[in-house]
Order: structure tokens, then C-alpha cells, then sequence
């Protein structure tokens, strides 16, 4: 299975990006980050949704990360990742969206809507956040005791 990130607004040298790539290197899966800049203006939601769904390979699985979204715990999403990769899904995309979230052509889009819990979250931290639980859930399905639940 390859992975794909998505975000809108550019990733900065610093401790987020430092999780980030911990956790990247770890997965067993490919995993392709892709950051774009926010544009401005009228239609902005609309314009960062596009740069989003272009970066979607093509018969992917899309995931819009999203506050309304599903919660699942870590054996959940483990699970959930399980089923596609079962399924023969061979890419799973999931897509950071700008400050105000995604547009209606990005949810609409979505194979699945999750949630990272109820709190906002920096668009920075979501991408170490999503790649530390793609770790987890990967050492989940392999039987690792890094999940010690």
C-alpha cells in the first residue's frame, strides 16, 4: 500500500517537521508528503481543494481529515487500513485542508471522513499526528508491542 499526505500550508523546519519525518521513516509503506502553499482570496476553500485532489493518485482511497469526521481509536484505524489493504486498495491519500477546512468538491470526493478528536489541532502537528497513528496502526497489524493497549 502507498500513502499519500496532502496538506495545504507548507511544512517548516522545526519539531513538527522532525516528527513527521520520524515517523515517515519508520512506516513500512511508501509514503509521499505533499505540501501547498494556501492561496488567498475569494474561492480560496475551493482552490486549496483542487491542489488536493490533484495530488490523489488516481482509483485511490481518499481520506479527508475533517472535525466532523469519524473517530476511531488506534485498533480501529488499524483495522480500517487493514480492510483496504485486504481489499487491494493500493493507495490511500489523505488530505489536510486549510484553515477552514475542506470544500464541498474535497468531502464530497471522500472514500471516508476522520476526525483526530474533537479539539483544533495545528495543521503542522496533524501531519505528525497522521503519520505517528499510520505508525501505530502498522505495528498493530504486525503484531509489534509498540501499541501497548
Amino acid at each position: 500500500m502507498r500513502i499519500v499526505i496532502a496538506a495545504i500550508g507548507r511544512s517548516r523546519k522545526g519539531p513538527e517537521q522532525q516528527i513527521l519525518d520520524t515517523y515517515v521513516k519508520r512506516l513500512p509503506w511508501t509514503v509521499t508528503v505533499r505540501d501547498f502553499t494556501e492561496p488567498g482570496g475569494a474561492d480560496r476553500q475551493t482552490r486549496e481543494g483542487e491542489r488536493l485532489l490533484k495530488a490523489v493518485p488516481p482509483g485511490a482511497t481518499v481520506v479527508a481529515l475533517d472535525e466532523r469526521g469519524e473517530t476511531l481509536d488506534s485498533v480501529g484505524f488499524a483495522e480500517r487500513l487493514k480492510r483496504w489493504r485486504d481489499a487491494g486498495v493500493g493507495d490511500v491519500a489523505f488530505l489536510i485542508g486549510g484553515a477552514d477546512g475542506h470544500g464541498p468538491a474535497v468531502l464530497d470526493r471522500a472514500d471516508m471522513r476522520l476526525s483526530l478528536g474533537p479539539m483544533t489541532w495545528p495543521h503542522l502537528m496533524v501531519r505528525g499526528m497522521l503519520a505517528e497513528q499510520l505508525y501505530r496502526a502498522s505495528t498493530i497489524l504486525a503484531g509489534h508491542p509498540y501499541h501497548r493497549a
